[in-house]
């Protein structure tokens, strides 16, 4: 139980001088992030994900089989905007290849723009969502999740994905007491589901109960503070904005 509070008090109160440094926690905002686009997502835009493309891929299955309430087209423009914007945090990486801060900054700059072009396609469209607005939607959704999904991959962080809880549900069973093992990490496993559901509980509420641009005007500015942290955090030069396969140039900071 020790174990357990005091990785989770590392995940969100992380040691700055730590591998990761405040990585941790950004992430964990980023996976509250994805809960509140994809219940936007899934509620207005009509049974599809934006950054669950798992569930794009079994929706897509659906729609081919004939089952009512799913689309085609939506789940393969979910997919193609995803596939883009992995693209696009992929050549933002290439340029940052030895700087996570940096990466991450930029990358979630970029994914600012999409979302605060969400909030306005929203907030034309109305409700319910027009299929003309509907697509627009998807696409720059799509493109803002698949730039999150490919830089947490890149950043590496242990089961921070941030849009993925699969593995990391399997992880907090498979490796806990009762599965055999010393429940490593299961603080961080809980912070990185919890979350992800508290994202998307608010996400529906909002929507349900305010106004359905909601969820994404307050996922944009999270997604801004991250880009701004990160910038801020990382410009001492500490050792955690170097991945973990790199080596620290001679006669640099470690602080």
């Amino acid at each position: 139980m020790n174990t357990f509070w005091s990785e989770l008090r590392r995940t969100l109160v992380p040691d700055r001088a730590g591998a990761d440094g405040p990585l941790p926690p950004l992430l964990v905002a980023m996976t509250f992030v994805t809960g509140l686009v994809d219940a936007f997502s899934f509620l207005e835009l009509g049974h599809v994900f934006v950054a669950n493309m798992t569930g794009n891929v079994v929706f897509l299955a659906f729609a081919l089989g004939g089952a009512k309430g799913f689309s085609i087209p939506a789940s393969l423009i979910a997919l193609g905007a995803f596939s883009l914007g992995a693209l696009g945090a992929g050549r933002i990486s290439s340029r940052c290849r030895h700087n996570r801060s940096r990466l991450l900054s930029q990358v979630a700059a970029v994914q600012t723009l999409f979302l605060f072009a969400a909030v306005v396609l929203a907030g034309l469209s109305g409700g319910p969502v027009a299929p003309g607005y509907r697509y627009g939607l998807i696409v720059v959704l799509g493109g803002a999740m698949g730039l999150q999904n490919a830089t947490a991959r890149k950043l590496a962080v242990a089961d921070l994905t941030t849009t993925v809880l699969t593995m990391t549900l399997t992880g907090l069973s498979a490796d806990s007491a009762l599965g055999g093992g010393g429940g490593s990490r299961a603080g961080r496993r809980v912070v990185a589901i919890g979350s992800m559901l508290l994202g998307a509980l608010f996400g529906v509420l909002l929507v349900r109960h305010v106004d359905i641009a909601y969820p994404l005007a307050v996922a944009g500015v999270v997604v801004a503070g991250v880009a701004s942290l990160a910038r801020v955090l990382g410009r001492s030069d500490p050792a955690w904005i170097r991945f973990h396969n790199e080596q620290p140039p001679p006669g640099s900071s470690s602080a």
